[in-house]
């Protein structure tokens, strides 16, 4: 069986690209397929080959990383390759997975290699070579946009200069349809939430300036989640980087940050999440959101999650602690797994104390593998009372959770 790879009628250049790519992944159609690419003269096709007697034992390294290097050389991506932003590895003629970070090596050719390639090989735009802010999204273009890339099944961009390259290596990305990406991570560093991203030309970014207004436009988000059928794993960081995560098959996501627009953590339209796990701490201004937040967690939002890890999630206690709050939610009872980082209960209520609380709350998470890796504190309950009624959940003094009571300082 054989499948047509789409997306370059008229370019007589990469002929060789839309020759029908076996669906099978045994040996013997994709030499021939290797056959039909080397009688065109595709230095894949000596490549394929290699990579099959390396594969049953007949070949060497040394000689595979030899014909990619012709491949490399013939479509033009030898430059990238030597630039350092990029890594990527090859596999039956099509790049397998890559990885991008700019390099700070180069950095005074890139201006030449970012002008020839755009003058050579496929891109989504214009881009404005004389821009050095701007070479990021270029080097992130030429590469997802060249047919060599359209079977990749790993990704990772750790964007820089994220204000120009995240929406164009969307655009990219989204060009043509990706059926074997499975796991994609998306975005850029930081230290502190907020705080002015510095880019790789020393000027400052206002991450703030997306609130409402996501970096990467709703059109192309959109875009990007159906051009992507096979992604099941992703990972998002950054401030305010999309309206939308709309994936009906997306399994696994981890967030760092608060990536999408409005500032929500939990309202991405990925009702197949199997597991969840956000990240987000203080930002800037030392601001952190309320655990009322943790209300957005919805069994009819996510009818599949099993595993959530809120261990390195720091939420301010909005009268209760997060335990308080998760004990309510109505995805409690599917999940199999639960991380937070705290368990703290204190006298918000004159009518109840707070072990009274845990005593009450406790058995709705027995059903599932809880793990605090912060403190658990229980204003003005002993000790050995804690631990008897955690003892179910797996926690206590025989864990490396550290127990134990708070008398009257608060821990929120």
């Amino acid at each position: 069986m054989h499948r047509a790879v789409e997306g370059f009628e008229g370019v007589e250049r990469y002929e060789g690209f839309r020759t029908a790519v076996p669906e099978s992944e045994g040996w013997e159609a994709w030499l021939a397929y290797a056959d039909v690419l080397t009688a065109a003269g595709d230095a894949r096709g000596e490549a394929i080959r290699c990579e099959h007697r390396c594969e049953t034992g007949g070949g060497d390294a040394q000689a595979l990383a030899s014909a990619y290097g012709r491949v490399e050389r013939q479509w033009g991506l030898d430059g990238l390759r030597a630039d350092g932003s990029w890594r990527f590895t090859w596999s039956r003629g099509f790049i397998d997975k890559a990885a991008f970070r700019l390099a700070t090596e180069g950095r005074s050719r890139r201006g030449a290699l970012v002008e020839r390639l755009l003058a050579d090989l496929p891109h989504t735009g214009s881009d404005d070579a004389a821009d050095p802010e701007q070479w990021e999204g270029a080097l992130i273009d030429v590469l997802l946009s060249h047919p060599a890339s359209r079977l990749l099944r790993g990704l990772e961009l750790h964007l820089t200069d994220y204000h120009h390259s995240a929406e164009r290596a969307v655009l990219a990305l989204s060009r043509q349809q990706r059926p074997r990406l499975a796991t994609l991570h998306f975005g850029h560093g930081f230290d502190l939430l907020l705080a002015l991203h510095t880019t790789s030309t020393g000027d400052r970014v206002e991450p703030a300036k997306y609130l409402h207004a996501a970096v990467v436009p709703a059109q192309a988000g959109t875009a990007l989640w159906e051009a992507l059928p096979a992604l099941r794993t992703l990972e998002l960081e950054g401030a305010f980087l999309f309206d939308d995560v709309e994936h009906a098959t997306l399994t696994h996501l981890r967030t760092r940050g608060a990536v999408l627009s409005d500032g929500s953590l939990f309202a991405f339209s990925t009702p197949g999440l199997v597991s969840l796990e956000v990240e987000i701490g203080p930002d800037v201004h030392g601001v952190v959101p309320p655990n009322a937040i943790l209300d957005d967690l919805e069994a009819s939002r996510y009818p599949r999650l099993r595993s959530l890890d809120l261990s390195g999630a720091c939420f301010d206690p909005d009268g209760a602690g997060d335990f308080v709050v998760l004990a309510g939610s109505s995805v409690l009872p599917q999940l199999e797994e639960l991380s937070i980082r705290e368990l703290v209960i204190e006298d918000t209520d004159a009518e109840r104390e707070p072990l009274a609380v845990l005593a009450e709350l406790a058995p709705r998470f027995a059903h599932l593998d809880l793990r605090v890796w912060g403190d658990v504190l229980v204003e003005g309950a002993d000790e050995r009372e804690v631990d008897r009624m955690l003892s179910a959940l797996g926690l206590g003094q025989d864990t490396d959770t550290d127990t134990r009571t708070d008398t009257g300082t608060s821990a929120g």
